[in-house]
């Protein structure tokens, strides 16, 4: 295997966990089981909230760097113009196919954002890369401002689950760029690291493990410190005021949250190499790389075939963290024997397929 292939497999393989990591967010979201369970069984799956999504955005930062390398370093007009093309029919392809599914019903809606991040990828292909790594410094900056400056629960109900002027133009925009479940400010922060880290070396395999070694400890120290900054500075603010300015947890935010885990995010592809490398030939592997080619598909059906179902079922909202984990759990068992099977047989999954058709 050359190093390109092997290292567009690993980040499939790295895609397919950051599906199963959503799939347990939104699962556990959509039952209304955040606050259920034993502690032991809340941690671990708190694990995964904003982390899995975030793996997602960088692993599609990633995904596009790699895609438009030939137009980037070849500078060649034509080939830019055919790539810029290409990311906005998929920009706008994700945008319908986000909208559709919050007219469902489905308020956690990724798609819809990252209509804007291929918006923002197709202005930025042949832009340097120290450029585009000072947009991702600006963009964190202005963020943190804005949390200072903007009320963040402004269209919130008191649950954060439901916004209640989201079909507004104001209320669209604000969800959209400030306070929705994936925001511009800051998550367009991902997205731009992805597009650097895609132009670097850092995922050749004689940098596989010094990129594992500097991502886990970012992430150890950057977590280290904000509990550190929290308790510290509780005695000055109260403990909510503390957490909304240094947590890592996603809503809201912080600089911390979008450090802490890029940083996370980076341990995982990083490992996600080095398994792929030594691990290509099993058939486990090989089933969870094609699980991750067919992430699309999956996003989408584990909206609409796994929760669909269970709101036929009438079992939908039923607050159980057990059941939402041990449910997301057998869905994503099911969603890696149907990708093994389908790609037996096609190139590219459903929902893919039908996206490389129209853009």
């Amino acid at each position: 295997m050359n190093p390109s292939t092997e290292r567009i497999t690993a980040l499939d393989y790295a895609r397919a966990w950051a599906i199963f990591g959503m799939i347990i967010v939104n699962y556990k979201l959509a039952m209304q089981a955040e606050n259920d369970g034993a502690a032991w069984l809340r941690a671990i799956a708190g694990l995964f909230e904003g982390r899995a999504s975030a793996l997602f955005v960088i692993l599609a930062g990633i995904g596009v760097s790699l895609m438009c390398a030939k137009a980037r370093i070849s500078m060649d007009k034509e080939l830019i113009r055919h790539k810029r093309n290409s990311l906005l029919r998929r920009s706008a392809f994700l945008l319908a196919t986000g909208l559709l599914l919050l007219l469902l019903g489905w308020t956690a809606d990724i798609l819809h954002y990252y209509a804007v991040f291929m918006l923002i990828a197709s202005a930025l292909i042949t832009v340097s890369d120290n450029k585009i790594l000072g947009l991702f410094a600006g963009t964190l900056l202005l963020s943190q401002i804005f949390l200072l400056v903007f009320d963040y629960s402004k269209g919130w109900d008191s649950s954060f689950h439901t916004y209640l002027d989201f079909w507004t133009i104001n209320g669209f925009i604000r969800n959209l760029t400030l306070n929705g479940f994936h925001p511009i400010f800051p998550w367009a922060c991902f997205f731009l690291f992805g597009m650097w880290m895609g132009r670097k070396r850092w995922m050749d395999r004689e940098n596989q493990p010094k990129l594992l070694l500097y991502a886990l400890s970012g992430t150890v120290i950057l977590e280290v410190l904000s509990y550190l900054l929290i308790n510290l500075t509780s005695s000055v603010l109260d403990k909510d005021s503390a957490s909304f300015l240094f947590s890592t947890k996603p809503m809201p935010p912080t600089l911390f949250y979008v450090l802490s885990s890029t940083c996370s995010s980076l341990a995982i592809i990083a490992i996600s190499l080095l398994v792929v490398n030594r691990f290509r030939d099993s058939l486990l592997t090989k089933a969870i790389i094609r699980t991750g080619q067919l992430s699309l598909s999956h996003y989408i059906g584990h909206v609409i075939i796994g929760l669909g179902f269970l709101e036929a079922l009438d079992y939908l909202e039923n607050g159980n963290l057990a059941f939402a984990v041990t449910y997301a759990c057998a869905y994503f068992a099911a969603a890696i024997l149907f990708s093994y099977a389908w790609r037996t047989r096609m190139q590219r999954g459903p929902v893919e397929l039908l996206m490389r058709k129209i853009t």
